[in-house]
């Protein structure tokens, strides 16, 4: 029987891959602090729980008509960002992949009419620098490595339905799973002509609204106390403040570990940062001794 062994929200924003003088630059001189994060997460985590497989939601990559999931034997080639080129250009990648797992997970559909999932074993299928930029930090040789699409069409209940069935997958298999959530807190950008004065990491004074940093600040309040089910049912509330991909990065890993019945607390590996506006933290979710309170059950 597999378990989720591990799961963390993780910021994937451009600067953690700029060089270390560009971001001593831009950040008054000091280092920012999502950068020693992951690499903390690396020795602290991932190199401690030796995954087989890591299973990252990944909020750069949006699908439409169902769930995706990357299904190939091996990712390879070169990654250069359609947003950023000037600071994500021809980056190799090495990733292999679980198609077996993601085969799982989209079994886990079917017959289903109020969800759908494709596991995609398209060679040229694009990849997405939530997954590059995480994987050159926390990647391993010896991990698998699946990336899951954040569908823009998808409500809350949407998200955590696909965690919670990707959880079933896992309990089926004989995987151990590390969930990766790939994306920011709340998202709202600078006006173009403004977006240089503010490249600083500090808070909350380059975060865009007093609003936005408030409703993070109360989030990761709710995690640090384990409080899913706040966080859950606040998600109304949540999505007025604009986080990212409607928060589903989140959603769908938390659904894979019970959902609003978890109660992981949170522990920060990084500052709450600010990115041109944006909210960016990394928090890392420890399994409980006696495993993830609902997780597993069936849908």
């Amino acid at each position: 029987m597999g378990e989720v062994v591990g799961a963390a929200l993780v910021a994937h924003v451009p600067t953690i891959v700029l060089p270390e003088e560009v971001r001593r630059e831009l950040n008054d001189g000091e280092e920012i602090s999502l950068v020693p994060g992951l690499e903390r997460l690396k020795t602290e985590c991932v190199d401690r729980l030796r995954p087989d497989t890591v299973i990252l939601f990944d909020t750069h990559w949006e699908s439409t008509f169902e769930h995706i999931v990357t299904a190939q034997e091996r990712r390879t080639g070169h990654f250069t960002s359609h947003e950023l080129p000037r600071g994500m250009a021809q980056v190799p990648y090495d990733i292999p992949g679980d198609p077996e797992l993601a085969r799982l997970i989209a079994a886990q559909a079917d017959g289903r009419d109020d969800t759908w999932i494709l596991a995609c074993d398209d060679p040229y299928l694009p990849i997405f620098y939530g997954t590059v930029n995480i994987w050159r930090f926390l990647g391993d040789p010896a991990m698998s490595w699946i990336s899951v699409a954040l569908n823009q069409c998808c409500t809350t209940e949407d998200f955590l339905l696909l965690g919670e069935l990707i959880g079933q997958a896992v309990a089926k298999s004989d995987r151990r799973v590390l969930l990766l959530a790939s994306g920011g807190m709340t998202h709202r950008f600078y006006p173009f002509r403004e977006l240089r004065q503010h490249e600083s990491s500090k808070a909350p004074e380059n975060i865009l609204h007093r609003e936005s940093y408030e409703a993070d600040q109360l989030v990761l309040k709710r995690f640090e106390e384990g409080d899913h089910a706040g966080v859950i049912e606040g998600m109304p509330e949540y999505r007025k403040a604009a986080p990212e991909g409607h928060f589903g990065h989140y959603l769908m890993m938390v659904g894979a570990i019970g959902g609003a019945r978890c109660q992981a607390p949170g522990e920060r590996y990084s500052d709450y940062e600010a990115s041109v506006g944006t909210g960016q933290v990394h928090v890392w979710f420890e399994r409980p001794a006696d495993g993830w309170t609902g997780a597993g059950a069936a849908a």
